[in-house]
């Protein structure tokens, strides 16, 4: 054990993140096999005396989407409650009895179409009047809301487990854990708060830190293949969209007179305020619109890929290409661990650039 504390500190999150590196490569492994014997097995079930033809694209919308069932592997899944409000009442459910296109009949009929509720008459045609007589409350919890229930509960246990380590063990070296974290709690408080924030950031680093943390383990669940991993939670647009509307909030309402004053008497000519003072508005506007897109798009993408990849084993149908196919999906799904923490890092330091433009006084710029 070496003398210097802190160089102790060192060792442990090194030695960690190795844990965590062969864990990862493990995960992958399971994987790409879970996915060959999910599919094989769909490839030589008999539909009606035929062999059913593999289809990529629905192979990976079908993991990239949102769903009313978790899968976890082969033909198993765990279905998911229903819950649908009505005018007439509420209906609660299991997503196991809307199976195979069985309709259920409640204060509604109620269908699945390509994974979506949908309200149905007695013969299954979906009601026009869905948004009118038929408006329906959709509370169901799908896979994407029961991935965020999960990462809100293991970011809780962590955290609060932390803090109490902090009272208890006041000024001393940081131990376990809270060794692997304090790391990149002070990285998010010296390289994003303070420079972007100033003397306010303490103000905004519970923001921050929660933000931060949210979407990188979310990150990291997507990219395990077994449970309570698998959800493509922050590559779907309402959650990113709401990322950015609560730090578009946050930014707008806290935002100084120098802000408001910059955007509606911008430092240009008179004459140019028709066109700046519109184009400012906008900037409002597009800037948790770029936000929303930015998380989206790249989870989301790193996830068609390394899926696309082990497609191409299916529609060759030929060991070599799974040779080839199976090495290179491990090495993308190993830079989709950095890209997870890079997207979190990105949206955290945007979002702190943000609310920095916004409280600055005028002698801060």
């Amino acid at each position: 054990m070496l003398k210097n504390p802190l160089l102790n500190v060192y060792f442990l999150k090194i030695n960690s993140i190795k844990g965590a590196f062969w864990a990862f490569l493990l995960s992958i492994c399971f994987l790409t096999s879970s996915v060959f014997a999910q599919e094989s097995a769909k490839s030589s079930a008999p539909e009606s005396s035929k062999e059913k033809e593999f289809n990529a694209t629905d192979m990976i919308m079908e993991h990239v989407s949102d769903s009313h069932e978790w899968h976890l592997f082969m033909h198993y899944a765990i279905p998911l409650p229903i819950i649908v409000w009505t005018k007439s009442g509420l209906d609660i459910f299991s997503s196991s009895a809307l199976e195979n296109g069985t309709l259920y009949h409640g204060h509604a009929n109620y269908k699945l179409v390509d994974d979506k509720l949908k309200v149905v008459d007695s013969e299954g045609k979906i009601l026009l009047s869905e948004n009118g007589p038929f408006k329906v409350l959709d509370l169901s919890i799908t896979k994407n809301v029961l991935a965020l229930f999960f990462s809100v509960i293991v970011l809780l246990l962590v955290f609060i487990s932390i803090g109490h380590s902090y009272k208890g063990k006041a000024n001393q070296a940081p131990k376990g854990l809270q060794s692997v974290l304090e790391p990149f709690i002070l990285f998010i408080r010296d390289e994003v708060a303070i420079p972007n924030l100033g003397k306010d950031y303490i103000r905004f680093m519970p923001f921050l830190l929660t933000l931060f943390f949210f979407i990188w383990v979310n990150n990291i669940f997507g990219l395990l293949p077994f449970f309570p991993g698998g959800a493509n939670l922050t590559g779907n647009i309402s959650l990113t969209l709401t990322l950015a509307i609560i730090t578009f909030f946050i930014t707008n309402i806290n935002a100084k007179r120098d802000y408001w004053a910059h955007i509606f008497l911008p430092p240009v000519p008179w004459f140019l305020y028709p066109v700046m003072v519109p184009v400012e508005i906008i900037g409002i506007f597009i800037k948790p619109l770029a936000l929303t897109i930015r998380l989206f798009a790249n989870i989301t993408a790193g996830h068609v890929l390394v899926l696309s990849l082990i497609g191409l084993i299916f529609i060759f149908k030929s060991s070599l290409v799974a040779f080839a196919a199976v090495p290179f999906t491990i090495f993308i799904s190993l830079i989709e661990l950095l890209v997870g923490f890079l997207q979190a890092y990105i949206f955290t330091l945007l979002a702190s650039l943000y609310i920095g433009t916004a409280i600055a006084q005028h002698h801060e710029h």
